[in-house]
């Protein structure tokens, strides 16, 4: 017997048609599936819930898994691959279309926006509150990352692709069981769910990846510049299966994992919500300035430049001579405004109103070299992690285990990513069986991913829980899922009652 999404039991045979229908080509929409609510104990609380709330019972139900990304940090929104796979935790939203124009949204976790305001350091702590607006006035402030607006981002994004002025409004009650703020993508997955949510009430069909370009698209709305890796495996993802994202155009390739091994995330308890703070925005700016010094250095179009990936296309050479070229090109020392206008040949009044983000516009320093030798590096390494996974040697384990530890000191050192927590936490997870182990998701807080030998399981997850949670009293936090082991899940469905 396997687990379903809710934690009830599926039979062998249910479980063999969830796989077949998940089989669907990315060309396709999200899969749509039938169910018996009162035998799935998380749906069933749900619509009770629901039905307290609004005095009516939900159309239908939407699930947008979250990730863990296994190896490709801080790259895919300069343009280069990455190896995630979807968790089972995910985001699931119960849904009744209304009459009247108006969108009540209302989530099951009392603390969700607590979690979000402490991040902007405000320590008040406030009750779960409901939010209702106009579904024709859609207003999403960038300065106040609450829980709500990333449904608002997603229900914004199906709303413009179509072109729509006069849309129906909804009851939406949300449950989320991704830790906020983890590297687990949280707000992604409720993005992802709300634009389902919003394309399944206007009868309309998108592709999987339509779906993931809109939403990825859509979550900037909140005011990061991320890529879009969080959205495409939380639509692309398959059981049973890692999957090479790729982009321009956007695309997903299984990759098997290893069967000795197996993926363990802990959360470091350090929370990271990375919309209120400018930490991500400036990495993603030095590695847009870092492309155009380089792209300026080699005679090419810089001011049509973005991303890193952009300069190895146009120059028609390898990640390991891109490397060697950001050597030759970029200095170690961090660059001011006014040099890198000097190197463009730019005022800095255009520095900041055509390249930096409004958040960015203020940074004293840029590290221009230290970013893109994480980026080309980490590129490379995805690449070698797939090449692995294909060819399994009988060392694969240990291959991929280095791969992973030399991302995390990239992520250390180069990126400057990751948080003390975080670093001891990898090395624990390393002393006690991991072959490997690194940061997963933004960093500065988060999680880790290690992969350890299937047989050495149980007695790392003992000595893990002990070393980490126990001494240092973590394990008071059993809400933030702080240890478990993790395996491929799939993507995000639609689920109508039976």
């Amino acid at each position: 017997m396997s687990r379903d999404y809710f934690g009830s039991l599926a039979s062998p045979v249910e479980t063999a048609e969830i796989k077949k229908d998940e089989r669907n080509m990315a060309t396709e929409g999200p899969a749509v599936r039938r169910v018996q609510v009162a035998e799935h104990p998380r749906l069933l609380k749900l619509k009770g819930m629901f039905n307290s709330k609004f005095g009516s019972v939900p159309k239908f139900y939407v699930r947008a898994p979250g990730r863990v990304n296994i190896i490709g940090e801080h790259i895919d929104y300069c343009g280069y691959s990455v190896l995630p796979m979807a968790v089972e935790q995910d985001m699931l939203i119960a849904v009744e279309p209304v009459k009247t124009h108006i969108l009540q949204l209302a989530n099951t976790n009392p603390l969700y926006p607590y979690w979000v305001k402490k991040k902007m350091k405000i320590t008040l702590s406030l009750p779960r509150r409901d939010f209702s607006t106009s579904a024709n006035n859609i207003q999403i402030d960038k300065t106040k990352p609450l829980w709500h607006n990333y449904f608002l981002c997603g229900f914004k994004g199906i709303q413009e692709h179509f072109g729509l002025s006069d849309l129906t409004g909804m009851n939406c009650l949300v449950d989320g069981n991704i830790p906020p703020s983890s590297g687990l993508s949280s707000s992604s997955a409720l993005v992802c769910c709300a634009g389902l949510v919003t394309l399944t009430v206007l009868g309309m069909n998108l592709s999987k990846v339509e779906l993931a370009e809109i939403c990825a698209k859509s979550e900037h709305y909140t005011g990061t510049e991320g890529g879009g890796m969080d959205q495409s495996i939380s639509f692309l993802a398959e059981e049973g299966t890692a999957k090479l994202i790729e982009f321009s155009p956007l695309r997903a390739t299984d990759v098997k994992l290893p069967s000795g091994a197996v993926f363990v995330i802990a959360n470091s308890c350090v929370e990271m919500n990375k919309a209120a703070t400018s930490h991500f925005n400036i990495r993603v700016m030095e590695c847009r300035l870092a492309a155009k010094l380089l792209a300026k250095h080699k005679c090419l179009p810089w001011e049509e430049v973005l991303r890193l990936e952009e300069v190895q296309a146009k120059l028609g050479v390898s990640l390991e001579e891109m490397l060697l070229i950001t050597e030759d090109t970029l200095h170690s020392e961090p660059y001011s405004p006014e040099e890198i206008c000097r190197c463009l040949g730019i005022s800095l009044q255009e520095l900041k109103t055509q390249i930096l983000s409004p958040n960015t516009q203020d940074v004293l320093t840029f590290k221009l070299y230290q970013r893109a030798k994480h980026v080309y590096s980490e590129a490379a390494r995805v690449l070698q992690f797939k090449k692995i996974c294909e060819e399994a040697p009988d060392n694969t384990v240990q291959l991929l285990g280095e791969l992973m530890n030399q991302s995390h000191v990239s992520c250390r050192d180069m990126y400057e990513c990751s948080c003390p927590e975080l670093d001891q936490l990898v090395d624990i997870c390393r002393k006690f069986g991991a072959q490997g182990s690194r940061l997963t998701g933004a960093g500065w807080g988060g999680c880790t991913v290690s992969i350890v030998p299937a047989d050495k399981l149980s007695s790392f997850l003992a000595n893990v829980h002990e070393a980490y949670y126990q001494r240092s009293n973590r394990s008071l936090v059993p809400e933030k899922q702080s240890l478990f082991a993790t395996k491929p899940g799939g993507g995000a469905l639609v689920f109508l009652e039976a």
